[in-house]
């Protein structure tokens, strides 16, 4: 419906009647994968929409001479990543250029154009793609969604400026879902507590259809990877599905896979050492990966990380002994207090090398950017990477302020709009730091080498001896120097003096194969056995992404990420009925945590350098969702270890925390 307004708009809607048959809803992997489902899909027999199977040759023989074998059915709820601005755009018609300009709430706007294009059958030319800030994103927007080619197509057809934008239950009911995963897993281990193996059987529903340009793979096939996590094991079994049902498309969001995995594999260690009368940091202690680089079963190559480092800094600022003593204390006094620990490694940074292994026809992956100082020696830096307000813009600022020398208030940061930036993927990942910032230092190292050879031949010096640092080129142990603006201007000016180009222009391009950051969390909760509430009462992180650009940033990403964290472990759930009616349709019923339930995160940092980033800077945008799920249900079955209660599925919310109560005293 096009109308002058939104409201007219509605009650224009109000009038079409569409008729549909119904049919039997699917909803949910079991009810996919039952004997006899009905098909969703012609073309995925069994409701299977991508399977992937591996199993190492040493497998079946670390289960028959295993001490103990842990068997896991674990379960994660669907989940939204619910930006708090929905998704939402402007057509803008130019009638002197027949061109469109969408502003739109985006993470990928180069890409966007590239689809929308595709589909209506114009030239990328005649679209124009501005992604401002868009109010967060999560992963949500990175997906090429039908209103913006309807939006832009209406434009086009219209010739006229034209709006859309959903409102929170079109959010939840229409945009992309996340986390509706089933993980039945084996792990064997020796007496003395080592882990030799783990068999896995990982299902992802994946809704109705695949999400452009990363696919319905997305869920399954991380699974399918990075399940070992920072674990140190050699045998693997795994068979990865993304199973199709009638629900909302799934996509990437914040962590994808990786909180149910690391939620997996947490509580694999928490059972073995419940099971071998081991402490949970000293089963950890055995098993994590301490040398590298480390080869996972699944080939993935791990670079330098400090995982057993991490963990026992956090043991050591929980102060065990004095938080068993108060758990004790507590108990007697009939309250219920946990204590939880996640170690976990985070895949960043990653290029076409990674993206290709996944055999996509769409290879994301690389980043670009273009780096011009102009006459009066400030600097523009156009990046392919569409930040919406993470602070990319700042860090990338002092990146390359640093490498020329200059004031991070010299530099301007252009992004998201397909006209005035070089084609690049957008930000998502956790890679932006790692892959932009690559290309952007790049870009300023030539640059600077540039200024140091025009200011060389102005001084009479070797280039080599010259430094940039505070506005200035400077000859070493000598009282010669240049401002930099004054060089900038030279080289345009008077650029028959210089050998090369007149300017000061230079790209930058990058596309590293990736590195891993790591964290330990540590979670303390309240647990009330009479109401199931569960209260955070400390949440402690300490991660290690490298060098830190700018440490307020990162520790705002974690914090964020720790509070979307403990929204999966215990509160967030979208609910189909059996009609496939979305029951969590508002944010009455769909429960994200406010600020009352969020703790002080208490951050930690850690530095470990690789030589995999360029900057040495690691991602760090996913970590705090990714741990935190484990954390929090770790402490919440150490609170209620003396009811032998187990949990099998997050989020946990208090109806199943009584229902465990309730199913461990019946036994």
């Amino acid at each position: 419906m096009v109308a002058p307004t939104e409201a007219e708009a509605e009650d224009l809607a109000e009038q079409v009647f569409v008729g549909i048959e119904s049919e039997r809803a699917i909803t949910s992997i079991d009810a996919a994968l039952a004997e006899g489902a009905r098909q969703v899909h012609p073309e995925a027999p069994g409701n299977v929409m991508i399977e992937g199977v591996m199993r190492t040759d040493g497998l079946d023989a670390a289960f028959r001479e295993a001490a103990h074998v842990i068997e896991l059915d674990l379960r994660s709820q669907r989940q939204s990543a619910m930006p708090m601005e929905a998704r939402g755009g402007v057509a803008d018609y130019d009638r002197a250029t027949g061109r469109v300009t969408l502003y739109a709430s985006v993470q990928m706007p180069h890409m966007l154009r590239t689809g929308i294009a595709d589909v209506l059958g114009i030239r990328e030319g005649d679209l124009r793609v501005v992604a401002p800030d868009v109010g967060g994103g999560f992963g949500q927007k990175m997906s090429l969604f039908p209103e913006y080619v309807a939006l832009v197509w209406a434009a086009l057809r219209l010739k006229r400026k034209l709006s859309w934008i959903e409102d929170r239950r079109e959010n939840l009911l229409a945009s992309s879902h996340s986390r509706d995963q089933k993980y039945t897993v084996k792990g064997a281990f020796n007496a003395e507590g080592r882990l030799l193996a783990v068999d896995a059987d990982l299902c992802s529903n994946v809704g109705a259809f695949s999400c452009y340009p990363v696919t319905c793979g997305v869920e399954p096939m991380m699974a399918f990877a990075e399940l070992p996590g920072p674990y140190n094991f050699c045998e693997y079994g795994v068979r990865a599905r993304g199973i199709t049902t009638n629900t909302s498309m799934m996509a990437p969001y914040r962590g994808v896979a990786r909180p149910m995995l690391t939620f997996t594999m947490e509580q694999m260690m928490d059972r073995a050492a419940t099971r071998l009368g081991l402490d949970p940091f000293e089963i950890r202690r055995r098993n994590l990966i301490t040398k590298f680089p480390h080869r996972s079963p699944t080939g993935l190559i791990y670079d330098e990380g400090s995982y057993l480092k991490a963990m026992e800094a956090a043991e050591k600022l929980a102060d065990i002994p004095d938080f068993r003593r108060r758990q004790l204390e507590a108990r007697q006094e009939g309250r219920y207090l946990g204590l939880g620990v996640s170690v976990f490694s985070e895949r960043t940074g990653y290029g076409t090398p990674a993206f290709a292994a996944r055999a996509l026809d769409i290879v994301v992956g690389f980043e670009s950017v273009d780096c011009e100082m102009d006459p009066s020696g400030n600097v523009t830096l156009r990046i392919g990477a569409s930040p919406h307000g993470q602070g990319l813009k700042t860090a990338l600022a002092q990146l390359v302020a640093d490498r020329l020398g200059i004031a991070p208030q010299a530099i301007r940061v252009i992004s998201g709009d397909t006209d005035a930036t070089p084609y690049g993927w957008g930000t998502f990942a956790s890679r932006s730091m790692v892959i932009s910032g690559g290309a952007s230092q790049l870009a300023a190292d030539k640059i600077a080498r540039r200024l140091k050879e025009a200011a060389a031949i102005m001084l009479e010096a070797d280039p080599d001896t010259i430094t940039l640092r505070d506005n200035l080129a400077s000859v070493d142990g000598s009282n010669r120097s240049l401002a930099i603006a004054e060089v900038a201007r030279a080289l345009h000016h008077q650029s028959h003096r210089f050998k090369g180009e007149a300017g000061l222009r230079e790209h930058g391009f990058y596309d590293p194969s990736g590195t891993f950051s790591n964290a330990a969390h540590l979670c303390e909760v309240d647990v009330d056995i009479e109401t199931g509430g569960v209260t955070i009462t400390r949440f402690l992180v300490v991660e290690d992404a490298g060098v830190l650009i700018n440490p307020l940033i990162v520790d705002g990403q974690i914090s964020g990420g720790v509070a979307q964290g403990i929204a999966n472990a215990l509160y967030e759930e979208m609910i189909y009925d059996d009609h496939g009616t979305l029951l969590t349709a508002s944010l009455a019923d769909y429960l994200p945590p406010t600020a009352h339930e969020i703790p002080k995160i208490e951050i930690v940092h850690m530095e470990t350098i690789s030589p995999e980033s360029m900057t040495k800077a690691k991602g760090v945008g996913e970590g705090g969702t990714i741990g935190a799920p484990a954390a929090v249900v770790s402490a919440i079955a150490d609170a209620l270890q003396p009811f032998g209660v187990t949990l099998n599925t997050i989020p946990s919310t208090p109806d199943r925390i009584r229902a465990a109560i309730r199913n461990a005293k019946g036994k």
